[in-house]
């Protein structure tokens, strides 16, 4: 853990502010709750949207699919999953500069 020290003052550690916040959602009629960060929350409302479902719908697929884990990290390696499938375009890929 990193210190943050000031002249006369003593080294106390920094506080790493967490991303994760806890969702609610309703899944085969039961009410549970996700802990997920906005970036992973926000790529699965895209791709509920892209497939045309309701986050609801979308997120009891990927419980109904689970081998392990918890349903957060579940879904975090679903949307991990999803953005590995896409192709990225050739030319979109840096190119090594010439000596």
């Amino acid at each position: 853990m990193r210190t943050q020290t000031t002249a006369g003052e003593r080294e106390r550690p920094r506080v790493m502010k967490s991303t994760i916040i806890k969702r609610s959602i309703v899944i085969n009629g039961h009410k549970t709750s996700i802990s997920i960060e906005d970036q992973f929350w926000a790529a699965l409302k895209s791709i509920a949207a892209e497939r045309k479902l309701t986050l609801s719908q979308l997120v009891s697929m990927v419980d109904d699919n689970r081998e392990s884990g918890n349903l957060s990290s579940a879904v975090r390696v679903f949307v991990l999953s999803q953005y590995r499938r896409q192709k990225v375009p050739e030319d979109s890929l840096e190119k090594p500069a010439k000596p």
